[in-house]
């Protein structure tokens, strides 16, 4: 089971053993924006400060592309990733896309 603990943003780890690569494996996610939380968004633009429902929604988002980067990695044999990245892009306007990708191996 791929674990917090076995997801590595490395390339090369010094104490453990790859005793397989198996390769590159991703998870993603778009998200859009909420109108309610656009209302909010907008008031905030003018006073400042965080807003906390679009930080919620990414928060949200980087764990769904990561479960899946994790799923697919499990499902190819992998208990470990290495090179883990996390990325996002705006695939239109109101929506972004968040992607966690990285190399699936086996260490001992």
């Amino acid at each position: 089971m791929i674990t917090r603990e076995s997801i590595f943003t490395t390339n090369v780890l010094t104490d453990k053993k790859i005793v397989k690569t198996i390769g590159y494996v991703k998870g993603s996610t778009v998200q859009t924006k909420n109108v309610g939380k656009d209302i909010a968004a907008g008031f905030k633009t003018l006073f400042g400060g965080e807003i906390k429902g679009y930080t919620d929604m990414m928060d949200d988002a980087r764990k769904i592309a990561v479960g899946r980067l994790v799923e697919e990695a499990e499902g190819l044999g992998a208990n470990a990733i290495i090179g883990f990245r996390l990325q996002t892009s705006a695939v239109m306007s109101g929506a972004a896309e968040i992607i966690a990708y990285g190399t699936a191996v086996v260490i001992e």
